[in-house]
């Protein structure tokens, strides 16, 4: 699988530092000044990209008796879907504001829109990125319209079964789609640790031959951590600059620092996953020499005499003739004196007649 190309340098691709993308969503809470400041703090933490949400309410919710329970600031908090989800709709000039200062910081700028409409608008606004969210999994036209752009596009599979995800992927590959990054999802906020199921991404790697991302929920950053070892190329991870913000999304979120170490771990972890070459590292070769134990006299020896097992000792240092050649020593005849604790040499044995 080749590497697909975003934004103006970046590369998603499993010989590719892995893409971790700061998900906005809606923690902005409507306010764009908040908005700008989470950028800074994402771009600020390392993050490669940033990710919002643009749509228009009533085109997917526009019975107000519908509400959703969350938790926010130590509170349950119950309201309209409606009212919640309209206070941060994202229009085609803020979501031009939010592009261009990602521009400004070196990150990819990239949205969920909810239809056909918010495809739109991002792709007047130049998008190098697309995302369709779990809860559009189902939306296959949606998911068409997607593909039929061109861009690399990302769909996320939370609650979904085999089924929904092989309709979801035919869809976009039979409307000319290419660039697909699958993300492995769990949609409960927070997860719970027995539902994570991280072996679910070799598992759909091998299914759609395509990349594997993880769309991460759990508090922490042990799961996103555990994902990239798991072959996971692309990290999503909700972004907030305080927890203790009003809003649904925020608690489970990441701040800064969270995200930082999240950034740090993961970096880490891609120099620490190395090479499948069996062999010793150069860091430990030093230690090869040093640690390593030789065969040594275990008493003074004198020219003449006939090794036996019992003659040879194993110590430190690793630079002489390996334990393993023990057995291999005995019954030689020794062409000259060594005393005890000396490396036995190659030179020590007399030449055989």
């Amino acid at each position: 699988m080749k590497p697909i190309a975003v934004g103006k340098n970046r590369k998603i691709g499993m010989d590719q530092p892995c893409f971790l993308v700061a998900e906005i969503g809606i923690n902005h809470n409507g306010d764009m000044a908040l908005a700008h400041r989470e950028i800074d703090a994402a771009a600020g933490s390392g993050a490669d990209a940033v990710k919002f949400q643009n749509y228009h309410t009533e085109n997917f919710v526009s019975d107000r008796s519908l509400t959703y329970e969350y938790i926010s600031q130590g509170k349950t908090v119950v309201e309209s879907q409606y009212d919640m989800f309209k206070r941060c709709e994202l229009r085609p000039r803020a979501l031009r504001e939010l592009r261009q200062h990602c521009e400004e910081r070196g990150v990819v700028f990239f949205s969920t829109p909810m239809d056909e409409e918010g495809v739109d608008e991002l792709v007047r606004e130049g998008v190098t990125l697309l995302k369709n969210g779990s809860d559009c999994l189902g939306h296959l036209p949606l998911i068409r319209c997607m593909a039929r752009t061109g861009l690399p596009t990302v769909i996320s599979t939370g609650m979904a079964t085999r089924e929904d995800i092989n309709d979801a992927v035919q869809a976009f590959r039979d409307a000319g789609g290419r660039d697909l990054i699958l993300l492995h999802c769990t949609s409960a906020y927070p997860t719970p640790a027995a539902d994570v199921n991280l072996r679910k991404i070799p598992a759909l790697a091998e299914a759609y031959n395509c990349l594997i991302g993880f769309s991460d929920h759990t508090d922490g950053i042990v799961a996103a951590v555990g994902a990239v070892t798991l072959g996971a190329c692309f990290i999503e991870k909700h972004f907030t600059l305080d927890k203790n913000l009003s809003g649904p999304d925020h608690r489970f979120s990441a701040d800064p620092r969270e995200f930082r170490a999240l950034v740090d771990a993961v970096r880490f972890l891609e120099t620490a996953m190395g090479t499948a070459e069996v062999g010793f590292a150069p860091s430990e070769a030093v230690n090869r020499r040093e640690a390593r134990l030789s065969c040594v006299a275990r008493h003074n020896l004198s020219a003449g005499h006939t090794l036996t097992t019992s003659d040879i000792a194993f110590q430190r240092p690793g630079t002489g003739l390996p334990p393993k050649m023990a057995e291999e020593l005995a019954g030689k005849q020794l062409a000259r004196d060594v005393r005890s604790g000396a490396l036995l040499q190659p030179g020590d044995l007399a030449p055989v007649a």
